[in-house]
């Protein structure tokens, strides 16, 4: 695989082209989201955090990254 070569993918919804071979913490680091503040539905699970490094991100994978936000009062 060549760096130039992309993969086409869902996150949240909306059709994304992100480059091929991205471990799943690449590709979350590539898109903008903090890993440590993120949780992600991975095709339909729920995946631990453990295994985002080692999880590769392949084309027509379905991602939902929900954002943890703090605060209160």
């Amino acid at each position: 695989m060549t760096a130039a070569e992309t993969i086409t993918l869902r996150l949240n919804g909306e059709e994304r082209r992100s480059p091929a071979g991205l471990s799943l913490e690449e590709l979350l680091c590539h898109c903008g989201y903090e890993p440590r503040l993120v949780v992600v539905e991975f095709n339909g699970s729920i995946l631990a955090r453990r295994h985002w490094l080692g999880q590769p991100v392949q084309a027509g994978d379905v991602l939902e990254v929900v954002t943890i936000v703090g605060g209160g009062t």
